[in-house]
């Protein structure tokens, strides 16, 4: 399609167990909850190819207004598998990388609030101090303080 342009990516979801835990380590992080919202009828499932789904959806945003994630807990059908301790060089997995002001006292917070290091965190040249955290669900999620 000639003249045809992407516009923007809207938000990542992720499936999550329990979205108030979720919705907590997130503004935490310092996400704020944009909104709640119930997900069902037969239009959904025809999206998804999930039939019959009824789903929960919390959308998180970013301080700038710019990135959002979509928080999603299956209450029906039943979650069919789960590749949330897989390693990190597994296919299709997934990491959303952040920006933070302070990554050695975001990493502090994020620790009380029951994330774990999964390696450390590492300079990279004269750039970036980086690294990877497993919170809320042991979801992954990159933090990067620009130096």
């Amino acid at each position: 399609m000639a003249g045809n342009k992407l516009l923007r990516m809207d938000n990542i979801g992720i499936v999550v167990e329990s979205l108030d835990n979720a919705i907590s380590f997130f503004t935490e992080l310092g996400m704020r909850l944009e909104g709640r919202a119930m997900i069902e009828g037969e239009w959904s499932g025809r999206v998804t190819g999930v039939h019959g789904q009824r789903v929960e959806i919390a959308m998180m945003i970013t301080p700038d207004g710019h990135s959002r994630l979509e928080l999603s807990t299956f209450l029906t059908p039943p979650v069919e598998s789960d590749h949330r301790n897989a390693p990190v060089n597994s296919l299709g997995y997934l990491r959303a990388m952040f920006t933070v002001e302070d990554i050695d006292e975001m990493v502090a917070r994020l620790l009380k609030h029951g994330a774990q290091l999964v390696g450390e965190v590492v300079q990279y040249e004269n750039s970036y101090k980086l690294c990877y955290i497993r919170g809320s669900e042991g979801i992954l999620i990159g933090l990067a303080q620009e130096i």
